[in-house]
């Protein structure tokens, strides 16, 4: 018998390999008869999930407005020709009511108080000889002594003394009250806001001053539409940012019983407290603010499970085997970390939170450690610019 070569050998254990590797093929398990294997999917992402909550909601209506002052006194000058002597305030000084603003110079004044006064003696003096000489025609009408004519006489010139005394008395009144005016006074407390007296000036009757914030007090001025009109009332809470920064609590003090027939918008008067150097609020400042309307219930997720794409916004929803699918939405208000879906969310659905951003319509995800409860609406400050009307964000 012939002894194997070792190249038969080595084409013996090709042809055992082959046949090996063709049975692993066909018998391999998990494979149908006829068809090839194919590898279980992968997860996409590893994601936490929740469901939407019912919260309670601000309705704030948004607008903007000027900042004025409620009351703006103009302080002028009552007595004319006379030289401004003493400026005793400036701009933005908080006076009282009846504190002395300005002087203006006493010399001229006095001397006119001294003749009137001068005057008013001489005619009280001819009125007082005038009084004796027409009772004494009296006491003789019955005598005859004197004629009807004569006694009339005396009675006619104790009239017309009498009547002269009372005007030297009028003169001199107004020459005091001429006195009394060289100093201008603040007709009730607030804040100097302008000044135009210059010390040294002549200045007419009725010049122009000063001006003066009436008890420092403000208002905002907002512009809202006839269609928002009806939602605002007296005493409703308003919060208002000026261009300076910080925030101002007020409330609606008045609403303005007209509307322009151009714009088609209306002034809401809303007071603000009362300026001062500290207060960042100023007269002629543009501010923007809300109303605040009062608080509805609302279904509401967490921010970062919204998704915004082609700016439409989406939320996705994750189905019983962990697949996602794709929800466009339409959210309104915003507070604190979580977002109202006003369409397009059923309340049951569980959604995506962390991961959200990176999927796709249709991905296979893994579910990980459920995303912790986020702060609530109560306990979270609502935002300073609420979404005008629920406009998405």
């Amino acid at each position: 018998m012939n002894k194997p070569t070792a190249k038969s050998v080595v084409v013996v254990a090709i042809a055992v390999l082959a046949v090996a590797a063709g049975a692993y093929y066909f018998l391999a398990p998990g494979r149908q008869a006829g068809k090839p294997a194919q590898a279980a999917p992968k997860p996409a992402l590893t994601v936490t999930a929740e469901t939407p909550r019912t919260s309670r909601l601000p309705i704030r209506l948004a607008a903007n407005g000027n900042i004025a002052a409620w009351q703006e006194a103009v302080i002028g000058a009552e007595s004319s020709g006379l030289r401004l002597t003493e400026v005793r305030v400036n701009v933005g000084d908080v006076v009282k009511a009846g504190q002395v603003l300005a002087t203006f110079s006493t010399d001229s004044v006095q001397a006119d108080v001294a003749q009137a006064r001068a005057s008013l003696l001489e005619a009280q003096a001819n009125a007082a000889d005038a009084a004796a000489n027409a009772e004494r025609a009296r006491s003789l009408q019955s005598s005859g002594a004197l004629s009807s004519q004569q006694i009339n006489q005396y009675l006619t010139t104790e009239k017309t003394a009498k009547a002269r005394a009372e005007a030297a008395q009028a003169v001199l009144g107004a020459q005091q009250l001429r006195g009394r005016q060289t100093q201008v006074l603040a007709p009730d407390s607030g804040v100097i806001s302008a000044r135009t007296a210059t010390l040294g000036s002549v200045v007419g009757s009725g010049a122009e001053l000063f001006r003066m914030i009436r008890q420092g007090r403000l208002e905002w001025r907002a512009e809202v539409t006839s269609a928002e009109l009806g939602q605002i009332g007296v005493g409703t809470p308003v919060s208002v940012v000026p261009a300076s920064g910080g925030e101002l609590r007020g409330r609606v003090r008045m609403v303005a019983p007209s509307v322009d027939p151009l714009t088609r918008s209306a002034l809401v008067y809303v007071d603000l407290p009362a300026s001062g150097k500290t207060s960042t609020a100023r007269a002629g400042m543009f501010a923007r603010g809300e109303f605040e309307l009062g608080a509805t219930d609302a279904l509401t997720v967490p921010q970062r499970a919204l998704v915004v794409r082609d700016g439409f916004n989406y939320l996705f929803r994750l189905g019983e085997d962990n697949r996602v699918s794709q929800l466009k939405v339409q959210t309104g208000r915003l507070a604190g970390e979580r977002v109202e879906v006003v369409s397009g969310l059923p309340a049951d659905a569980r959604i995506v939170v962390n991961g959200a951003g990176f999927l796709n319509d249709g991905d296979l995800v893994r579910l990980g450690q459920e995303s912790e409860p986020s702060q609530t609406p109560a306990q979270a400050k609502s935002t300073p610019a609420a979404i005008k009307n629920g406009a998405a964000p």
